[in-house]
């Protein structure tokens, strides 16, 4: 059965709220304190919402006009690893072809000395990706790495926008943001 895009977004906020949101006060990575933490890894590595996420994200990069050239998706590890591989499963299932990769903090100190771990992303056109962004620090680091390897980014795709920066930041990077959905969605704002 083939669902829309509306569906599938409107199923995924769902499963979010039932399996994701903890409501707890916690100090955010960044250093930001919530009265929630968003553990998207609840749903990004849960074999029924997987799927789903792949779809989304695929429906919000294509909705948005960017998916068309784009070869690899993926982002900063290890928010990003499940949600640029969901994508690579879902495009699979749709007759596309679209690799992933993982951006290290830091290049590995022996072997091959990598920082993007992956099939090669130079001269590639490709979309940052990250589960969940409050200032954008996260994904703005692998989008510095992309480049620095020698990919085009065309756009910082992430399920949740926190509605904390992230956008403002990613956009005067001059880069298009793309969030699947916000905390407001969510209940959360």
């Amino acid at each position: 059965m083939t669902t829309s895009y509306a569906d599938d977004r409107a199923a995924l906020i769902e499963l979010i709220k039932e399996r994701a949101v903890i409501h707890e006060h916690v100090v955010l990575s960044s250093g930001l304190e919530a009265d929630y933490y968003l553990d998207l890894r609840r749903v990004t590595l849960d074999a029924e919402v997987a799927p789903l996420i792949g779809r989304v994200m695929l429906g919000l990069v294509e909705s948005a006009g960017v998916l068309e050239g784009v070869q690899a998706a993926g982002g900063l590890t290890m928010g990003a690893d499940p949600v640029g591989t969901a994508m690579l499963h879902q495009a699979a299932a749709q007759g596309r072809k679209l690799d992933a990769f993982v951006v290290r903090k830091e290049a590995k100190k022996h072997a091959l000395a990598r920082r993007i771990e992956g099939p090669e992303v130079s001269g590639r056109t490709v979309v940052a990706v990250e589960d969940t962004s409050t200032t954008g620090n996260s994904v703005l680091s692998a989008v510095e790495a992309l480049r620095e390897a020698g990919a085009t980014v065309a756009a910082v795709a992430v399920i949740v926008d926190r509605d904390t920066g992230a956008r403002e930041r990613v956009e005067a990077a001059g880069l298009p943001y793309l969030a699947a959905i916000t905390t407001e969605d969510l209940g959360l704002a």
